[in-house]
């Protein structure tokens, strides 16, 4: 049997999302990542960002692993029947702290559907 060594290569340009609706998991994902792009807050909950994988030289995070985009490359978009930009939608669905939604709003009102 033969060892096969796999080069991955670097991400490179943007990575676009696409969200189906505009309601309180989308709103908390792109407000979310927008903070912690501000620094704002950190990636909590994220398996890419925090996460950690047990290799050969000890635990290394997954972002530092693996080549994947980062979040200041990320784009988002997406669609919804209601014609709110995503700043009206997350104060609609009332998840989020004011304080976090002040921090990202010009970028969230910026975002309609």
């Amino acid at each position: 049997m033969t060892e096969q060594t796999v080069q991955l290569a670097p991400a490179d340009g943007k990575l676009g999302i696409l969200l189906p609706g505009m309601g309180a998991v989308a709103t908390t994902l792109i407000a979310g990542v927008l903070a912690v792009r501000k620094g704002g807050g950190q990636p909590i909950g994220s398996l890419t960002q925090m996460g950690k994988l047990r290799t050969a030289v000890g635990n290394q995070k997954i972002k530092d692993f693996v080549p994947l985009t980062d979040l200041n490359d990320i784009e988002f978009g997406g669609w919804d029947v209601y014609e709110d930009n995503v700043y009206q939608a997350a104060v609609k669905a009332a998840v989020l702290d004011d304080k976090l939604l002040q921090s990202v709003r010009p970028e969230l009102e910026a975002m309609v559907p």
